[in-house]
């Protein structure tokens, strides 16, 4: 949710904000109105519960020949009271509607447009050259024995798959690697539940456009994650935080659930696009003011990784249209793949700035020096490691029968491997 400070005193600044999205400025004035509604709902049963309290002081103290006529004028009262504070929570059900349809209001300098209006930032590395025609992953991964589709789809249907021999040691491997990384960069590592409540879901902004992508459990009312990012904004949900040794930073392991709800007959080939992964997710609760320095911090820890693994990519500051409702910018990285003749994303990083804390009530209280008083705390969240990166790992560092080079900084998680090889 956005800040209704902010929404008052700069609507124009909202305005085009959702201009730059793609999406209706109108939405702004019915907010400012829903708004207006519901602080004059308040008013007005303030006022009267204020009434019904200097009146019935009245009654208390009336003779008794002016008792009845009083009871009777508190008994209208009180039912005036009961209908204000109907119309006040009809007014705040109305504002968080009109309220939730304004998304975050994007950072200076994110790029308009949609999907294909993204600026790239940087490359890095050569892309793979290949003295002989390139196997996709697939192949690949049969050749190895490291992934099975036929018998995922045939236990689980579509867009499912195992991994299975050096396929499984080899996500582990890589699972295991981002988790270092996060140890030595003062990440707290946390396996979350995959299962929240529709509070924890909609306070992250996952039911809002990505709804069509989330799986519910209608009898119990709890949803799938499609990330850890959503459990570990919940974590901290209605508290204050102490900031005195610092921001807090997560990484989160977790299985991950997607529909894939709109791709039909997309990437069908292969665990580009699939329903279930695996993946270590950043998230950083901190202060509004020191939301973008840690930005560009998760970004460098991504781009370490990819790095040390020998992957070719580009970094792309994502257009305002594509970047989900609660995110302020958006960082995604993208490593070549060698048969696609293209990239593709693996990580992506999010601002959030206060727009998930604001739904979810997470605050941290100010120094003394600044009065000691509560705000509202930034979040962050990026991908430290996911099952699709195995995708560009084979791609990039195949040799021509069919065997993989295991990128030395994996080595040590496989027993010293060095090279896959098919195992036939």
């Amino acid at each position: 949710m956005i800040d209704p400070v902010l929404l008052r005193d700069n609507p124009e600044l909202v305005k085009r904000s959702q201009e730059a999205r793609g999406e209706s400025p109108d939405a702004v004035d019915a907010a400012l109105d829903a708004d207006r509604r519901r602080r004059a709902a308040i008013t007005a049963f303030e006022e009267l519960r204020a009434a019904q309290n200097a009146h019935g002081k009245l009654v208390a103290q009336a003779p008794k020949d002016e008792k009845a006529a009083l009871v009777a004028a508190a008994k209208q009262l009180s039912e005036q009271v009961k209908q204000a504070q109907h119309a006040v929570a009809a007014a705040e059900e109305a504002s968080d509607a009109a309220f939730a349809r304004i998304e975050n209001v994007v950072i200076d300098g994110v790029p308009a447009g949609g999907e294909d209006d993204f600026v790239t930032l940087r490359t890095h590395g050569e892309r793979p050259a290949f003295a002989f025609e390139p196997r996709d992953h697939l192949e690949l991964g049969e050749m190895l024995g490291a992934i099975d589709m036929e018998r995922g789809t045939k236990v689980s249907g579509s867009r499912f798959y195992f991994l299975t021999g050096i396929g499984a040691r080899l996500e582990i491997a890589l699972m295991n690697l981002a988790l270092d990384r996060a140890l030595q960069a003062g990440f707290t590592p946390l396996i979350p539940p995959t299962l929240v409540r529709p509070e924890v879901m909609r306070g992250t902004g996952f039911l809002g456009q990505h709804a069509a992508e989330v799986y519910h459990l209608e009898d119990d009312d709890l949803y799938l994650v499609g990330t850890s990012e959503v459990p570990l904004a919940g974590y901290h949900m209605d508290e204050i935080l102490d900031f005195g040794k610092g921001a807090k930073r997560y990484a989160g392991w977790s299985t991950c659930y997607r529909r894939e709800a709109g791709s039909y007959g997309k990437d069908t080939r292969g665990i580009i696009r699939v329903h279930q992964f695996n993946k270590l997710e950043m998230f950083v609760c901190t202060t509004p003011d020191d939301a973008e320095a840690e930005h560009l911090r998760l970004v460098a820890l991504q781009e370490s990784m990819l790095q040390d693994l020998g992957l070719s990519y580009r970094v792309i500051d994502v257009a305002a249209g594509d970047l989900g409702s609660s995110a302020a910018r958006k960082y995604d990285i993208e490593a070549w793949v060698p048969t696609q003749n293209a990239y593709r994303e693996l990580t992506s990083t999010s601002n959030c700035t206060t727009y998930q804390a604001r739904r979810l009530d997470i605050r941290h209280r100010l120094p003394a020096d600044r009065g000691g008083k509560t705000e509202v705390v930034a979040t962050l969240n990026g991908t430290l490691a996911t099952t699709r990166w195995i995708v560009a790992i084979l791609e990039t560092h195949q040799r021509e029968d069919g065997s993989v080079t295991v990128p030395e900084v994996l080595r040590p998680f496989l027993g010293g491997l060095e090279v896959l090889e098919p195992i036939a």
